[in-house]
């Protein structure tokens, strides 16, 4: 067998005071390889490609390259042996253009200034050889999320990186973006460029990796090569259990008409983010909502759930107006919200588990005496959260920065289910979060539905769309540009045609 590319050995990781993120860790990547790693929440996946790229540092182990031992202080010297890394929230300059967020910190110099010109071939280039081209001289802003990932890894190729480390490289994307990213990475693999992919999707993990690694509890549970080893197969060893799936959800006639949006429109910075919306949700009801990142769907949760107020139209919750009502008052009247960003808008980060799980049951008399909080029943209350979502903690009282962002969103949502009363809006409730997890999500929901809630998925996960869902409507530049009766009735293709904008639907209205 060749001698491996990188070895990582015994390596161990614990953040204080006693968390266990990484217990003993072997890990090898051969030069040329697709190499997945996978893994629920708290796996400790993510600390381990930290720690090659040396963003953390290990307690214990040593990290090996082509047999020689290194030490990664920082991510420079990670770089500097031609490792780089593409996180799952893109770290580019909005206000700056494609080629200056490629060689920001490395800029080429004529006569001792800022070659532009340079640096928009040295983007050009770039992109033309690996099937990435993009206009060098646009700025961030004004690009779509694929392209953004597009540009993340150019910014990484310029620094001449041989091995990349790409974490949920396919979250936002639409299927043929991901089609696309998959051409891109196989092109790169054939000019023996090593490619680390941290996933949840195990599609994806059989259609374009050569091996997998699966990691439980801090531990590395196997290195498989993924010809040999089944969907099922990494599902059982990383949950540590057989699930069963249900292809055919069970249908729920919908109800009375719980949510009206009528003509929505809200315009920001001279740009219309939603452009006369409107919809109904019923009892019973999951209504999705699909689109590329950033074509309203952030904006449209933010008028639902009181955080944007100054928009145009009229939103009715049981016939009753909610325009002008704040977050507290939509909130009173049986709205809960899980949202998009749970580090910015879902957690108080320094704070701990306890703290975020009652943040809103602490209003609710069933858990006040007077002005007193009855803190036992509180406690009660986080205790069982935390044992039904399944978060990984050493208990309550752990700093929520601590954990994972996947147990941080479980705590988030385990909070709004169990508060939502009339309507759950959901923006991305499963993004980052493991197999196991996401079933138990899932079947949550499930419960609202059945308990004659209306549910509002915004989701960039198709597969939970189509799992979740009969009825969607697809967001583009903050119009809907399709709205569909039943999910099924259409391809995966062709719901990423109407989010990309290729396509509108005809008769929309007579099709819900």
């Amino acid at each position: 067998m060749a001698e491996a590319l990188i070895m990582m050995k015994d390596i161990r990781k614990v953040y204080y005071p006693d968390i266990v993120a990484i217990n003993s860790a072997t890990f090898s990547l051969f030069e040329g390889e697709i190499h997945a790693i996978a893994g629920e929440n708290g796996a400790g996946k993510t600390t381990l490609m930290k720690i090659l790229f040396g963003l953390e540092k290990a307690d214990k182990g040593e990290v090996l390259f082509r047999g020689e031992k290194v030490f990664f202080h920082s991510p420079s010297d990670a770089m500097r042996k031609g490792i780089g890394m593409v996180h799952q929230h893109f770290m580019l300059l909005e206000n700056m253009t494609v080629a200056d967020n490629v060689v920001l910190g490395m800029e080429p110099k004529r006569k001792g200034l800022y070659d532009y010109k340079r640096a928009c071939e040295i983007t050009k280039d770039l992109g033309e050889r690996f099937d990435m081209a993009i206009d060098p001289e646009i700025k961030i802003s004004q690009l779509a999320v694929g392209l953004k990932q597009k540009v993340e890894i150019i910014k990484v190729l310029a620094r001449e990186a041989r091995i990349i480390i790409l974490d949920e490289p396919t979250a936002v994307l639409t299927p043929q973006e991901t089609k696309e990213l998959f051409h891109q990475l196989k092109l790169l693999k054939k000019d023996n460029f090593t490619i680390i992919i941290i996933t949840h999707k195990l599609r994806e993990i059989k259609e374009i990796c050569d091996r997998v690694t699966i990691m439980k509890s801090g531990n590395i549970e196997g290195t498989y090569d993924v010809d040999k080893i089944s969907v099922e197969e990494i599902s059982k060893k990383m949950v540590g259990y057989d699930f069963v799936v249900t292809e055919d959800k069970e249908t729920l006639k919908p109800g009375e008409v719980i949510l009206e949006v009528k003509n929505l429109s809200y315009e920001r910075d001279g740009k219309k983010r939603l452009d006369d919306i409107s919809f109904k949700i019923r009892e019973k009801q999951i209504l999705g909502v699909v689109g590329v990142e950033g074509n309203g769907q952030l904006e449209l949760s933010g008028v639902l759930n009181g955080v944007i107020r100054n928009y145009e139209g009229d939103i009715s919750l049981d016939g009753l107006s909610l325009k002008n009502k704040s977050i507290l008052e939509i909130r009173d009247r049986g709205i809960s919200y899980i949202p998009e960003d749970r580090m910015v808008d879902g957690a108080n980060l320094i704070g701990n588990i306890y703290e975020s799980a009652i943040v809103l049951k602490s209003r609710d008399k069933d858990y006040r005496k007077g002005k007193f909080l009855k803190k036992k029943k509180l406690s009660e209350f986080t205790d069982v959260l935390i044992d039904s979502y399944g978060v990984k903690c050493n208990n309550k009282y752990d700093q929520v920065k601590s954990l994972s962002g996947g147990n941080i969103q479980k705590i988030v949502s385990a909070r709004e289910i169990v508060e939502a009363r009339r309507i759950l809006i959901a923006n991305q409730p499963t993004r980052g979060i493991d197999i196991g997890a996401v079933m138990t999500l899932h079947e949550k929901l499930k419960e609202l539905q059945s308990n004659n809630l209306g549910i509002l998925l915004i989701s960039s996960d198709l597969k939970e769309i189509y799992d979740l869902t009969e009825s969607v409507i697809v967001l583009y530049e903050g119009k809907i540009v399709a709205r569909i009766k039943n999910i099924k009735d259409v391809s995966e293709e062709q719901l990423g045609r109407y989010m990309l904008g290729i396509e509108v639907q005809e008769d929309m209205e007579a099709s819900l």
